[in-house]
């Protein structure tokens, strides 16, 4: 078996694609929920937007529906719209429409300086925590299960 070692300190696209093809295939060959889950419209996307009153977007939340599962990709809002309940509403609406899609738990990951409190005061659970990431810091996973 003959090979050849490169190393490259700069991004490569079509390296980084050729790579996530490949893990993609394996993991359709291995687990019948990845490769139901490439499939067209088995991803369902939750976008909710908030504009100011010039239509301007001031945060908002996005995620994914798949496997049973909603999970929260990134969730903000511009600091002046922060402790005013919006956030409360914008995550139960998600959850709803998750629960409508027939989703039973929720993830997301939050890094301690930013919500992890908050998510727990929303009934989420700490599944997962790398200490020191970044360094000072903490990086959680969190879980929530909805009440059947």
């Amino acid at each position: 078996m003959n090979y050849n070692i490169e190393i490259l300190l700069e991004n490569n696209e079509q390296f980084a694609d050729f790579l996530d093809k490949k893990i993609k295939e394996f993991n359709n060959e291995h687990s019948v929920y990845h490769k139901e889950k490439r499939k067209k419209g088995a991803i369902e996307p939750i976008n909710i937007i908030v504009s100011d009153g010039e239509g301007n977007w001031i945060g908002g939340l996005n995620a994914d529906v798949y496997w049973g599962w909603i999970e929260i990709n990134d969730f903000w809002f511009h600091d002046a719209y922060r402790g005013k309940g919006l956030g409360s509403q914008l995550l139960d609406k998600a959850e709803n429409i998750a629960k409508e899609k027939e989703a039973k738990k929720a993830l997301l990951t939050t890094f301690e300086f930013q919500a992890r409190t908050y998510y727990e005061m929303k009934g989420y659970q700490v599944v997962g925590e790398i200490k020191d990431y970044p360094p000072g810091s903490n990086y959680y996973t969190m879980v929530k299960t909805f009440i059947q």
